[in-house]
């Protein structure tokens, strides 16, 4: 699969509307970022399941902005809705998929729960600071 360029326009759409996004943090000028896209390429022909997606800082600043990246490349692992992972730095190959595969594994139902659990902890003590 190829990877697809995200916009604001379009970032909503595709991360909500996708199980699995990986999102590659880039510019056209950074050294590490063009060492990066081929094995970023390379990992979205090989799991066609997993929308791959790449937003281009120059153009995109302010979808840069609301993640907070401040060092490029940046990878971001998107599942259900929730970010399991954003690191800067460029991977080889074998360290991307190893961290595919990870954020596979991973027990969503049990991430959404300590996400409610921590909501409704969060909830209760606004209430108590409110009093």
């Amino acid at each position: 699969m190829a990877t697809v360029e995200l916009t604001t326009e379009n970032f909503d759409e595709v991360v909500g509307g996708s199980t699995m996004v990986l999102v590659d943090f880039w510019a056209d000028w950074c050294g590490p970022c063009k060492q990066f896209a081929p094995v970023f390429e390379k990992s979205s022909e090989e799991h066609g399941d997993v929308v791959f997606g790449k937003v281009d800082t120059e153009d995109q600043q302010q979808l840069a902005g609301a993640f907070g990246i401040r060092s490029i490349p940046t990878l971001m692992i998107v599942r259900d809705g929730v970010v399991l992972y954003s690191e800067p730095g460029a991977l080889p190959q074998p360290a991307l998929e190893e961290l595919i595969q990870k954020a596979r594994e991973v027990d969503m139902d049990e991430v959404h729960a300590k996400i409610a659990e921590a909501q409704a902890e969060e909830a209760e003590n606004q209430a108590k600071t409110a009093q």
